[in-house]
């Protein structure tokens, strides 16, 4: 008999529950998440994922409010209809705590749904005081290593590479959360791999998932490294990663005002992080101008993650293997494993 798929989840607090016959998005979205399985939430927010044709018909006669990159948002009252150009249409009924999207398409179903629930997650986080970054986030003897690394920086790959190291868990690839005492929370969702090949990952272990924007992307699921995910963990290392030409990386220390500097671009303001704008807003993007509790909070966690951490500067070679050992070396000699 099979296993039975989670359909009900629990995130920092915010709840939802998967439905619909979309069974590759759902099923994604359950492995994805699988971290935060919970037998019940209380007042969770329902994802009804569709395939099928979207039913444009009887919508409101409504302008367009926002629009993004991946779509066009409409409103009514309290709900949002994000129309994907015409591939499909989501509802986003506030009252009711129901998102519905339906699409053809299954990536696309499950992309949406996923890029919704980033953006709900986050939002709910950060009223609770506890703020993503957009950062590679190990444990190595009890405490993070976080290395911060632009969008597209291979942070997904460095932590494969990572985990080759028995001693090395994993708190996530890409966004972990920070709280205001400087505790690291784990965000384990699934790796994305650009390209798998010659990463030694069997093909059956990766699912290819074709996205909105960017073209197609493997992932390697949770399951996969479960065993490896610890939940929280205080501060240690905070990296800033660099690029470089070099064939040889070294590692360097950086000061506390170069850190907050980084931590603007990858937490305070969180470029790189999907904020997820047309399941955020509530009238139009005038109400962003609401967002600076929010940014001091940010700023607050940052400064403490900086003062409880050794801040180092990570100028990145060329072989990824040596980069995983030198980030390695550097957490032994300085969180007291030899």
């Amino acid at each position: 008999m099979p296993t039975p798929v989670p359909t009900a989840f629990t995130v920092f607090g915010y709840g939802f529950t998967l439905g619909g016959n979309s069974r590759q998005a759902i099923e994604g979205l359950a492995e994805d998440f699988a971290f935060f399985a919970a037998g019940g939430a209380a007042m969770p927010m329902q994802l009804v994922l569709d395939e099928g044709r979207p039913d444009y018909g009887g919508l409101p006669p409504c302008d367009a409010s926002v629009y993004t990159p991946r779509n066009v948002v409409y409103r009514d009252g309290r709900r949002r209809f994000i129309d994907f150009g015409g591939r499909g249409l989501a509802v986003f009924d506030e009252a009711a705590n129901c998102f519905r999207m339906t699409a053809e398409d299954p990536d696309l179903v499950y992309e949406a749904a996923y890029l919704f629930l980033l953006s709900r997650i986050g939002a709910h986080a950060d009223r609770r005081g506890l703020h993503r970054i957009h950062a590679m986030a190990v444990v190595r003897h009890g405490r993070a290593v976080l290395v911060m690394l632009p969008m597209g920086g291979g942070k997904s790959t460095l932590l494969a590479a990572m985990l080759k190291d028995p001693g090395v868990s994993v708190l996530s690839d890409d966004s972990p959360f920070v709280d205001r005492r400087a505790t690291l929370h784990a965000f384990p969702l699934r790796l994305g791999i650009l390209e798998a090949h010659g990463m030694g990952i069997p093909p059956d272990r990766l699912r290819k998932v074709n996205r909105m924007e960017f073209g197609p992307k493997y992932l390697l699921s949770y399951s996969q490294f479960a065993d490896r995910v610890v939940a929280r963990a205080d501060a240690g290392l905070l990296i800033a990663g660099r690029r470089t030409l070099a064939a040889e990386g070294r590692i360097e220390p950086a000061s506390y005002a170069s850190m907050m500097r980084a931590l603007t671009t990858h937490s305070i303001v969180g470029l790189g992080l999907f904020h997820g704008l047309e399941y955020m807003l509530q009238h139009s993007s005038i109400e962003l101008l609401g967002q600076a509790g929010a940014a001091w909070s940010r700023a607050r966690n940052a400064h403490a993650l900086v003062r409880r951490s050794h801040n180092l500067v990570f100028h990145m070679g060329r072989d990824v293997d040596r980069n995983a050992a030198l980030l390695v070396e550097s957490a032994d000699r300085l969180l007291g494993g030899g």
